[in-house]
């Protein structure tokens, strides 16, 4: 990963066209190509930024990161601070905690719970971006990527997405649908999945381990 923190301006042109007046900010090269510029606030959510596959042209003052298609970012450099680069290696990807590894482990074993006529490919699927939960073949035998969490919330649907943008680029996989798969699922993550066309799940863990409640309730 490389980390440039300089001043600088940012004209993004493609489909829609975007400026970033001159400031101090941080430009994010990852290992797979991408590139992302900050600020020094927004979390981790990016100003702008371009998704691999695409090329940075470097000269001086200037970058330019085009991409397949032919869009274009372009960072005008007026002062460079700090230009460092670190081998992180590879992840191991996030480690779930102890029930949603177990949901993710029931969900292999009864796939036709996330739709009919599921079935399971393999667990952790390897991206180049990290594992996929599970992948599975509906129905009519296309790919299905799963995400599984116990608590489904924005940042899960973004996840799912980056997964959906890469798989869908192999032809042997293509086209790959996506399910959202989690014991609770915030309407704002329903409603920014069901926009990305990705469908949404929602799991009883205790069925799913065999676990009925048959409590008498007053109401």
């Amino acid at each position: 990963m490389r980390l440039v923190i300089a001043k600088c301006s940012v004209d993004y042109v493609g489909r829609l066209s975007a400026h970033l007046p001159l400031a101090t900010r941080l430009l994010m090269v990852k290992a797979d190509g991408s590139v992302s510029i900050h600020a020094d606030d927004r979390a981790y959510k990016p100003l702008n930024w371009m998704s691999p596959p695409c090329r940075l042209e470097e000269a001086p003052g200037v970058w330019r990161v085009v991409n397949k298609a032919g869009e274009e970012l372009r960072i005008n450099l007026a002062e460079i601070f700090q230009d460092t680069s670190y081998e992180l290696g590879v992840d191991p990807g996030l480690r779930k905690d102890g029930v949603e590894a177990h949901l993710q482990e029931l969900l292999a074993a009864n796939p036709e719970t996330l739709g009919e006529g599921f079935t399971l490919v393999r667990r952790e699927y390897m991206t180049a971006i990290g594992p996929v939960d599970l992948l599975c073949r509906d129905a009519n035998s296309g790919a299905v990527a799963v995400e599984v969490k116990r608590r489904g919330d924005i940042d899960g649907v973004e996840q799912l997405t980056r997964y959906l943008e890469l798989m869908n680029r192999d032809p042997l996989l293509a086209p790959v649908a996506g399910v959202f798969a989690a014991q609770e699922i915030k309407p704002q993550a329903r409603v920014l999945a069901t926009d990305r066309g990705i469908r949404c799940v929602v799991v009883d863990y205790d069925r799913l381990r065999g676990i009925v409640r048959d409590e008498l309730t007053l109401f």
